[in-house]
């Protein structure tokens, strides 16, 4: 069971919009529209992905490598970048972000970089959840 979007992290719940869950995890977009930045937060009060019972990983590593797919099939990013830091965020969460040449800090790191300010609209947030629902995606009640 994915966590409750009422228990995110100030710092996430600021940061991301909320798609809907996964298996795993709550599935989280990260507001700066210039990437493909998901954020996968599972239910645990585990503060590191090492910490997790070997099938709770599973399914969010699983779930990650779906968005990671996801990412090259659907969206054409030659390139996923999955991480989970924690060091801003104490509460566990993975990043799966799509990237390619010539994004906005290629081939630099995201975390801690200025960036362009693009925002998500809603339609484009809607047409990435209709998208999405092969992966299991479902909404929130």
């Amino acid at each position: 069971m994915a966590r409750d979007p009422a228990t995110l992290h100030p710092r996430l719940a600021a940061d991301t919009h909320c798609l809907g869950a996964l298996s795993s995890a709550l599935l989280l977009l990260h507001r700066e529209a210039a990437l493909h930045w998901f954020i996968l937060v599972p239910d645990s009060d585990c503060d590191d992905l090492t910490d997790l019972a070997a099938d709770e990983r599973g399914r969010l590593l699983e779930d990650a490598a779906a968005l990671g797919q996801f990412l090259k099939a659907e969206l054409a990013y030659p390139k996923v970048n999955v991480g989970a830091l924690g060091n801003v965020v104490p509460q566990l969460h993975l990043h799966v972000i799509g990237r390619r040449p010539g994004d906005f800090c290629w081939p630099d790191p995201v975390w801690g970089r200025p960036s362009p300010g693009h925002v998500w609209s809603g339609e484009a947030l809607q047409a990435l959840i209709g998208r999405l629902g092969p992966l299991g995606l479902r909404a929130l009640a």
